[in-house]
């Protein structure tokens, strides 16, 4: 990515940044250190790289379709979603999900998975609609699909270690 930087001598300590054309504009204090700014720009170079990504993702894969057919099937279209989408930000857990106002996050790590597992996300967090919390209830929900114990597996075996293992389970 191209960084352009603008050094003025108006700004104190703010520092602004925004791509346009693929470009990454950076505003910054003409008195800013150099390697603090330097470290500043990987910063937003990294926040642009995850927004893109995210906004790709969104695009190329929607997830809200998946979800329907995940709904239709597993839940009877009983459910209602008011927005499901990839998120950039999660990379200690696979999934989130807002029981109060039905929002769903999935993480963008799951687009490297086999669909059967980003599914089986999917189904987890839908079922949090129901069961916010993951009772014997909660976990009787998720067990309609068919594949639970493969993909907790699955999910295991990419960077989850047995003392993690209830990590697994709240996602």
């Amino acid at each position: 990515m191209d960084v352009k930087i603008n050094y003025s001598n108006k700004r104190s300590r703010t520092i602004s940044a925004r791509l346009i054309n693929g470009s990454l504009l950076v505003n910054a204090p003409a008195a800013m250190p150099r390697e603090r700014l330097g470290k500043i720009i990987d910063n937003f170079k990294v926040r642009f790289e995850r927004r893109k990504l995210k906004e790709e993702l969104n695009k190329t894969r929607p997830l809200a379709e998946i979800a329907t057919k995940l709904n239709d099937r597993y839940f009877n279209g009983k459910l209602k979603i008011n927005s499901i989408e990839y998120s950039t930000g999660q990379n200690s857990g696979f999934g989130c999900c807002n029981h109060r106002d039905a929002s769903i996050r999935i993480s963008h790590r799951l687009n490297r998975m086999p669909e059967w597992v980003r599914d089986y996300v999917i189904v987890h967090e839908m079922a949090h609609l129901i069961e916010s919390n993951h009772s014997a209830a909660f976990w009787n929900i998720v067990s309609r699909y068919e594949l639970v114990e493969r993909a907790k597996g699955y999910l295991m075996a990419v960077g989850l270690d047995s003392k993690n293992e209830q990590d697994i389970e709240t996602i």
